[in-house]
């Protein structure tokens, strides 16, 4: 039993709302019963006055997409001098931001696919790089805004200069790259386990395929080689570090191994506030280390401080 007093921060408002609600109420109700005092706290744009009348020992950050983790509500949290969870304000705004992500990676010698950082007005009618390629927002989550553009396509998306588009103006073009999907946790200084995540009838690993049941199965232990295992355990740490991470965080890679069995590894981000939901990713990698739901929020929970 804890003392501690816990505001689990959830909602929000970006596109991911009603994941971090989802994300919010699982972890508030594994605190609970791990012995602390918890208050579930839907956040509005008066969160510091809430959170400045409510003075918890902890903030258990449960948001997700801008504003919750690109370094806003970190920001927030350090002023109020109130530890939280998950990495800091200059982490969490890196780790956002797709194009400065990237060139850090590149700098730690991490592998990373050809990309340019452009205006999506600048695209227009001709492609700004060879097909196949991905079209990425650079500062959203969970795949929103995400386009494949695939070999024999004769021109860009129209939808990037359409009205319709809300996910900024400014966009990543990367080269895609084929291959499975793999993805790895990390937690404090230790890399988790490695899953290979195959979304069910998706095209790729969409908002869809990451939350919806039945959405996407995860083969936990991945698949591969006890090389290319290691290796993406290697590089997971690698880019928890090298963006400054703390507590949990999860990288995103694709493994081509059409050529041989080593193939080519590529990274392609590092999730700040990974989903904690019941289909989600890290509690699983937790679970196969041999740690209960429970275990990892209150780790996360010990694990909180300012000034991360």
């Amino acid at each position: 039993m804890s003392d501690k007093h816990v505001a689990v921060l959830m909602g929000g408002f970006s596109s991911e709302r009603p994941v971090s609600l989802s994300s919010g109420a699982a972890c508030a109700q594994a605190l609970e019963a791990e012995g602390y005092r918890v208050t579930r706290v839907d956040v509005d744009r008066n969160v510091s006055g809430v959170l400045s009348d409510l003075r918890p020992d902890v903030a258990f950050n449960a948001l997700h997409g801008p504003f919750g983790e690109d370094g806003t509500i970190q920001g927030v949290l350090e002023y109020l001098q109130i530890p939280y969870t998950h990495s800091g304000v200059l982490a969490s705004a890196l780790a956002m931001d797709k194009g400065q992500a990237k060139h850090v990676a590149k700098a730690a010698g991490i592998p990373v696919a050809e990309a340019r950082v452009m205006s999506r007005f600048d695209i227009g009618n001709r492609h700004p790089i060879e097909p196949p390629y991905v079209v990425k927002p650079v500062r959203e989550g969970s795949s929103f805004g995400v386009v494949i553009v695939k070999a024999d396509q004769s021109h860009p998306p129209q939808v990037l200069s359409s009205d319709e588009w809300r996910y900024g103006n400014e966009v990543m073009v990367e080269r895609y790259v084929h291959g499975r999907e793999l993805t790895c946790g990390v937690m404090g200084d230790a890399a988790l386990g490695v899953t290979e995540v195959v979304p069910t009838g998706n095209a790729f690993y969409d908002y869809d395929a990451k939350y919806a049941a039945g959405g996407s199965t995860h083969i936990l232990p991945a698949q591969i080689s006890s090389n290319v295992y290691q290796k993406i355990q290697s590089l997971a740490l690698k880019a928890h570090q090298a963006m400054g991470c703390r507590g949990v965080s999860r990288s995103d890679f694709r493994y081509d191994d059409r050529v041989s069995e080593d193939g080519e590894v590529i990274w392609l981000e590092v999730n700040t506030q990974p989903g904690m939901t019941p289909t989600s990713l890290v509690p699983e990698m937790a679970a196969h280390a041999g740690l209960s739901f429970g275990d990892l929020v209150r780790w996360m929970v010990e694990d909180a401080s300012c000034l991360r």
